[in-house]
């Protein structure tokens, strides 16, 4: 019997993952807020109840909206970098889609800014 083909924003989230050790979670979110896809690093585990993501997820396509705002004076958002003491949360925006992931806090900044590039990359299509 063949195997369901994954989806591509599924083969996508498994990319993006396993692009670092440090990776704990990827989401690809829609315009609304919803989350398409995600996935959580094997072997982690989250600080949120899924209910406490699908809210961040919400806030998070709120704030684009916000920033949205001031592209026309400041130039469009690169990514948002929050680092918490105990998860560092970036977001990058491509045309449809919000990719949120979090890292370790104790990742070096150059290579969170190495991935963020590289996610940025992987996600233009969007």
């Amino acid at each position: 019997m063949n195997k369901p083909k994954k989806s591509k924003l599924l083969e996508l989230v498994e990319d993006i993952i396993d692009l670092n050790p440090k990776m704990r979670f990827v989401a690809i979110i829609d315009l609304r807020g919803n989350i398409v896809e995600s996935i959580m690093k094997r072997g982690k585990t989250s600080l949120k109840t899924q209910k406490e993501e699908l809210h961040f997820c919400q806030q998070v396509a709120k704030r684009r909206k916000m920033r949205h705002e001031f592209d026309r004076h400041l130039g469009k958002v690169s990514y948002v970098h929050v680092e918490r003491e105990k998860v560092t949360q970036l977001v990058i925006y491509s045309k449809r889609k919000t990719i949120y992931f979090t890292v370790e806090p104790e990742l070096s900044i150059n290579k969170k800014l190495q991935l963020v590039m590289r996610i940025k990359k992987l996600t233009t299509h969007l």
